[in-house]
């Protein structure tokens, strides 16, 4: 809604760019007004230990934890290798491991009982 009003408001200046977040005439945000927008939120939210970076960090596990792919979280984060991905956010690659192990002791075990 707020974009919405930015548009009207920027009438034939707005830039159409498509972005989720965008400046008030359309174009990408300025690093430092994203920077300064964002300290203003933790602060008011009580959330002092929270940096900016820490947002990618939790997008990306969070994502892995949910079993997506490692590729499209590469993609999504604009790594240039998976294997860059998967170094930064192996830690979370475990638990997927643990679970998939304990799928082939389950088909195990169905096999013998049939």
């Amino acid at each position: 809604m707020r974009q919405a009003k930015e548009r009207l408001a920027a009438g034939e200046v707005w830039s159409d760019l498509g972005l989720v977040f965008a400046s008030t005439i359309g174009t990408a945000m300025e690093p430092r007004n994203v920077n300064r927008r964002f300290e203003q939120l933790r602060a008011a939210a009580g959330l002092d230990w929270l940096h900016l970076h820490d947002l990618r960090h939790a997008f990306a596990t969070f994502l892995l934890d949910q079993g997506e792919e490692l590729r499209t979280v590469m993609e999504l984060l604009g790594h240039s290798t998976i294997r860059m991905t998967a170094d930064t956010y192996g830690h979370v690659l475990p638990a997927r491991a643990r679970q998939a192990a304990s799928a082939i002791d389950r088909i195990r075990g169905q096999e013998g009982t049939a």
